[in-house]
């Protein structure tokens, strides 16, 4: 990783807050994009910055970012940023704090180098390849080793309906966080023992907070127990299953998989 991209990216998101929270009170220009997930100018704002600064920083690397345009030049470039301005558009809306802004930087298709940021709640993980992962600067960890039906996880009532499971669906105890990239740091926190989503997912909600939470020893896959690449010519992951070792297997062996 070259020296300093975390550093770029954890000066960047506070950045990004300090121009996405000017809109909180304020006119956000709600409009609707093709897929009907709603973009407001906030973020098109924070957008806007990230692109400029981090780009003008590192020039040679790619740009995959929910709010831009795809340049499939990224797909040549050995590093790519992968970016999701606000992720939570929808909670930002609605005036909670559960939004985040999630950063990360991919090489070869593998993220070295991530953060997460809630301005609202005072939260920055922050983590890059082999070097552990943090909130606000101190070392964070998975929880303990529990079973699935002792777990507290990060779903949404979809993923339980019962043709996604081989067998009875699963008992636990589900919460819920709109950002997905928030999801993936709670469980790297311990606060959650999983989180899983069977939807196809866009890379920029799942990069920054995948790095992450590996770096805090839990495991993380497709909803087949492939390993996830990223910057693929089409950004979009077969869903989601993360956590604690022995629950991120639990769930893998109760899915279907086709």
């Amino acid at each position: 990783m070259p020296a300093n991209d975390l550093t770029l990216l954890t000066d960047a998101a506070l950045a990004a807050a300090e121009t996405a929270t000017r809109f909180i009170g304020g006119p956000l220009d709600v409009t609707l994009k093709s897929d009907d997930s709603p973009v407001t100018a906030a973020d098109l704002a924070v957008n806007a910055l990230l692109s400029d600064r981090l780009q003008c920083a590192r020039p040679h690397y790619g740009w995959l970012s929910e709010e831009s345009v795809d340049d499939p030049t990224r797909l040549a470039a050995e590093h790519t940023f992968i970016i999701d301005p606000i992720d939570g558009t929808r909670s930002f809306i609605a005036g909670e704090d559960t939004w985040a802004h999630s950063l990360a930087i991919a090489r070869n298709g593998q993220i070295t180098a991530a953060v997460v940021y809630l301005p609202l709640k005072d939260k920055l993980y922050t983590a890059a390849l082999g070097q552990g992962a943090r909130l606000n600067g101190s070392a964070i960890a998975v929880a303990a080793p529990t079973t699935l039906s002792a777990a507290n996880v990060l779903t949404t009532k979809p993923n339980l309906d019962p043709h996604h499971w081989h067998g009875a669906v699963p008992d636990f105890r589900r919460s819920h966080r709109p950002s997905l990239a928030y999801r993936l740091s709670l469980v790297a926190e311990g606060r959650y023992d999983a989180m899983f989503t069977l939807r196809p997912s866009w890379e920029w909600d799942i990069a920054a907070g995948a790095l992450i939470l590996t770096e805090a020893g839990a495991k993380i896959s497709d909803k087949t127990g492939e390993p996830l690449q990223f910057n693929n010519p089409h950004p979009q992951l077969n869903g989601v299953v993360a956590g604690a070792e022995f629950v991120w297997q639990e769930v893998l062996d109760g899915l279907r998989r086709s």
